[in-house]
């Protein structure tokens, strides 16, 4: 019998997985993407002699104590390629003057917590003990959750007993409830300021998050984001795998509730067994299916969970070294003098994101510096409407940044060489991403447990892949999902799933 054929929606990560695990597996792939790159919000763009990196400021799964290793080993995005383990996770200056580091060596992290705050001691040894409980976690990889049985979910269960028993009492718990839990002020004050960006995030999270780090799994490639995906890409290709750039789908064709391939904003037309869509998952159900196959449940989601909120992704290429500046995976946080508006929000504190350590991003002697900012992605909708005032604000928040960042690294505004800002509409022109939200959506303590499927109610052969279905955010669900959705259609064909390292 003659290899099923399937067509993927999209060239981001979940959508070079669904190809690569779907080519190991004897199916003949065809990728289809509305842009000219690998990677979607996996990518880096070249500015004026700078390379700006739109994502990935560390990886889960860097090292071999992780699962996820084996995935980036099997997608050939992790081999021969130099990563930084760095020793500080975040800095967080207080108004006070003073600095809270978020070591990546657990040992390091809480001895700087006990000189802080002697008197809190207890708190920051039930702190420790969780974070190194999660050390002991890893995520169970090889089989999709959809095929588990009775005795797979009592292996998994008696083998990661310790670390669920902290999901448990911390998944509820927000990082900002955890931080009332301090005596010391200045404790209590940088603890609430972790994660801020993400509202109500569970504790759970932070925690292995600290784990990773102080595993080191999970480090920064160096060479920047589009570069991983286009190893992913290679890795594809070489499988035998075709991708159509350039190439936006409009429609998904369906005859009796059953997929039968796609039709392009050109008009052409290409069929396939299976149809995986990789792609937006509001854009996938609500347009290009017309919504004819979401029930109450699903529109319930679009409805009513939040996403992540969109940035402002501001960055800037300055004739700086940064060499006095420590190298920190997530960067510096520090306050203002007085609140500046950005982006239609007063804004207390300002991050800033140094690439100090990455020198294949800028010129010798140069760095790429950026700051994310969360923003309102209804109040850039309204903006658009007038595009000499978008091109205003755009420019304004820049002049703003630049002026904030100069009084904290003195002299910086004359060494700024590029400038390049993308507002939430820039993320949702590029991949079509909903609203605008660059992760999908948001893990909170009421939302821990979302849990999507990965088929449509009454619709056949049909599978989505992606930071939509599997949430959580990030590079590597992602990519797991891919993998997952190939399971799913291996069963469907009763063959046995296969995977290999190049």
């Amino acid at each position: 019998m003659a290899d099923k054929s399937i067509i993927v929606i999209g060239a981001g990560i979940a959508g070079l997985s669904v190809g690569c695990y779907g080519q190991m597996n004897g199916y003949r792939t065809y990728i289809f993407e509305q842009g000219n790159l690998p990677g979607g919000l996996c990518t880096s763009w070249k500015h004026q002699g700078y390379t700006i990196d739109g994502c990935l400021q560390w990886l889960v799964g860097s090292s071999p104590v992780n699962n996820f290793y084996r995935i980036w080993e099997e997608l050939g995005a992790i081999q021969d390629r130099r990563i930084i383990n760095h020793e500080e996770f975040l800095r967080i200056e207080g108004a006070s003057g003073k600095s809270f580091i978020l070591y990546s060596d657990i040992d390091r992290l809480e001895q700087h917590m006990k000189e802080i705050a002697p008197e809190d001691k207890k708190v920051i040894d039930e702190f420790i003990k969780e974070v190194r409980i999660c050390t002991h976690f890893d995520m169970p990889i090889n089989k999709v959750p959809e095929l588990y049985s009775a005795m797979d979910g009592m292996r998994m269960l008696f083998k990661m007993f310790p670390a669920l028993q902290v999901m448990k009492k911390w998944r509820k718990v927000s990082v900002q409830d955890f931080a009332k839990r301090f005596k010391n002020p200045f404790l209590r004050e940088v603890f609430s300021l972790l994660f801020t960006s993400v509202p109500d995030f569970p504790m759970f999270f932070m925690l292995m998050v600290i784990a990773w780090m102080h595993q080191k799994s999970a480090g920064y490639l160096v060479g920047g984001s589009l570069e991983f995906a286009r190893a992913i890409e290679k890795r594809y290709l070489h499988l035998g795998g075709e991708i159509h750039y350039n190439s936006r789908v409009a429609k998904i064709l369906v005859e009796y509730d059953c997929v039968v391939g796609i039709r392009l904003e050109d008009g052409s037309e290409h069929r396939a067994d299976y149809i995986v869509s990789a792609a937006d998952g509001h854009q996938t159900i609500f347009e290009m299916l017309e919504g004819k196959y979401a029930n109450e449940k699903i529109r319930g989601y679009y409805d009513k969970h939040p996403v992540f909120p969109p940035i402002i992704h501001i960055a800037l290429g300055v004739a700086r070294s940064f060499e006095e500046i420590p190298r920190v995976a997530s960067g510096i946080d520090f306050p203002l003098e007085k609140s500046v508006n950005i982006g239609g929000e007063e804004r207390k504190r300002l991050g800033v994101h140094i690439y100090n350590f990455d020198p294949t991003l800028a010129p010798p002697g140069k760095s790429v510096i950026k700051v994310m900012l969360s923003s309102d992605y209804n109040y850039w909708k309204l903006l658009e409407k007038d595009p000499v005032r978008y091109q205003e604000e755009k420019e304004k928040i820049a002049d703003t940044v630049i002026s904030i960042l100069d009084k904290r690294f003195l002299g910086l505004s004359a060494q700024v060489e590029m400038c390049d800002v993308a507002t939430p509409l820039t993320f949702e022109r590029r991949t079509g991403n909903w609203k605008g939200s660059y992760q999908g959506w948001l893990v909170t303590t009421k939302t821990f447990d979302l849990r999507m499927s990965k088929t449509l109610p009454g619709l056949k052969n049909f599978y989505m892949a992606g930071q939509w279905v599997e949430p959580g955010g990030g590079i590597p669900p992602a990519a797991l999902s891919g993998r997952n959705v190939i399971q799913l259609i291996c069963r469907q064909d009763k063959k046995p799933f296969v995977s290999s390292v190049p």
